[in-house]
């Protein structure tokens, strides 16, 4: 299904009114969708499939998953959480897991950055070499 531009632009509507400072309203957002549902126009679906995508874009921006080989101590996850908020703003939310696939080193992931410094990483990449 492809949303129309008047659906598009609503749902862009939509999304900055449940916005506050700058930063999402989380109470605001299950009010609007509810509101978007049980409305009775014919392009209630479009509509809120975008606003959805956009609530779920702007949750994947602001969300950093650090995965490690071993468990960080906490002075290294303050540091890393230190930086990765100078770098995409003070918002970030955090989320530390361990993955012993991983080998060493550790993998960053906000949104579609991401950043490998694990030994899996190098491994991979030494295969496609040769």
């Amino acid at each position: 299904m492809t949303a129309g531009k008047s659906a598009k632009r609503q749902a862009r509507q939509l999304f900055r009114l449940c916005l506050t400072n700058g930063r999402l309203d989380e109470s605001r957002v299950p009010r609007v969708a509810q509101r978007i549902a049980a409305g009775a126009h014919r392009g209630r679906l479009p509509l809120l499939t975008q606003f959805v995508r956009l609530v779920r874009l702007y949750r994947e921006r602001n969300t950093a998953r650090i995965e490690s080989a071993a468990a960080l101590p906490a002075d290294v996850q303050k540091a890393v959480e230190s930086s990765l908020q100078h770098r995409y703003g003070p918002g970030l939310i955090t989320a530390f897991a361990q993955s012993p696939s991983l080998i060493g080193g550790m993998r960053v992931q906000v949104g579609c950055d991401v950043y490998d410094g694990s030994v899996l990483a190098g491994l991979l990449a030494l295969e496609k070499c040769f």
